[in-house]
């Protein structure tokens, strides 16, 4: 993993600070410039960094989330495009499941899982999921069927991350689940403000933590390949 694929984060970082800043100054049509560069240099650090590993399914599944979030991104900035930007992002999200339970060590047998431990660690995220919805569901119409299921999913992915706590070093935990809990709060962020009430800070919200989200899982992962090998 060498030091000149930092560039690439650079490009990540530059691509973020002035995606932010056109969200902030409302100057929409230079995110189309911006925006798909976020995801890009994420993907081609990751990529890099990966090259030596890249038959493994760890390799494919994170590198296939990046690639399927990225979609979503260029997606998204069309709204009549917004139902492929989900399954996109619903992709991406079940790519990084497989991605988060392969980064670990080898799963407990099922009949060892105390399940109701389990579920009372998780009922905070089922909780706001739900809350989420409550709040939601009177105007999702015709998207209610697709949000259950992409609901179901990104709450399925920060269960997963969460899992993890114990099964791999610390930091590689700790970074993958509070990206995981990021990504959750921007695409809460996106549907509140898209079916329940639009705020003036919702699109800094969303792609502040949704970039930050990205980055995290990338280092989580990294951390994980380093201490593994």
């Amino acid at each position: 993993m060498r030091d000149k694929n930092i560039i690439w984060l650079y490009l990540f970082l530059i691509a973020t600070l002035a995606d932010l800043a056109f969200v902030i100054e409302g100057n929409s049509d230079y995110r189309f410039f911006s925006k798909p560069l976020i995801l890009l240099g994420l993907i081609l650090y990751f990529y890099r960094i990966t090259k030596p590993i890249a038959s493994t399914l760890l390799t494919k599944s994170i590198l296939g989330a990046l690639i399927f979030s990225w979609i979503g991104d260029i997606l998204l900035m069309w709204n009549h495009l917004f139902v492929y930007g989900l399954g996109a992002f619903l992709m991406a999200h079940v790519c990084y499941i497989i991605g988060f339970k392969i980064a670990q060590q080898s799963p407990v047998r099922i009949e060892r899982v105390d399940f109701v431990k389990a579920f009372f660690f998780n009922l905070p995220i089922y909780l706001t999921a739900a809350f989420t919805f409550y709040l939601i569901n009177p105007n999702l119409g015709n998207m209610k069927i697709p949000v259950i299921i992409y609901i179901i999913v990104i709450v399925s992915m920060v269960v997963t991350a969460r899992e993890r706590f114990k099964k791999c070093n610390p930091a590689s935990f700790w970074q993958v689940f509070i990206g995981a809990i990021l990504f959750f709060i921007s695409d809460g962020a996106i549907a509140i403000s898209r079916f329940f009430m639009e705020f003036p800070e919702s699109g800094i919200l969303v792609m502040g933590t949704y970039a930050t989200a990205q980055l995290l899982i990338v280092m989580g992962i990294r951390s994980y390949l380093i201490n593994h090998n």
